[in-house]
């Protein structure tokens, strides 16, 4: 199992909350073996895609998480 994750999540008021959409409760989960490799991770999204425009930032939240 692994124990290094990433919660992503949607920050309030985004537009996909909506219930016909993704909803309010949604979130997504990316595990890794490592510490460092969820690091790594975790440093790479909060980069902005190479192909979005200037003003436009990825609508998500990102948290590290482990389990135990």
């Amino acid at each position: 199992m692994k124990h290094y994750g990433i919660k992503i999540t949607l920050p309030p008021g985004d537009t996909l909350n909506a219930a016909h959409l993704l909803g309010s409760d949604w979130e997504y989960y990316r595990w890794y073996d490592s510490k460092a490799d969820r690091d790594r991770a975790y440093e790479q999204m909060l980069d902005r895609p190479p192909y979005y425009r200037r003003d436009e930032d990825a609508s998500q939240t990102v948290t590290k998480v482990e389990r135990v």
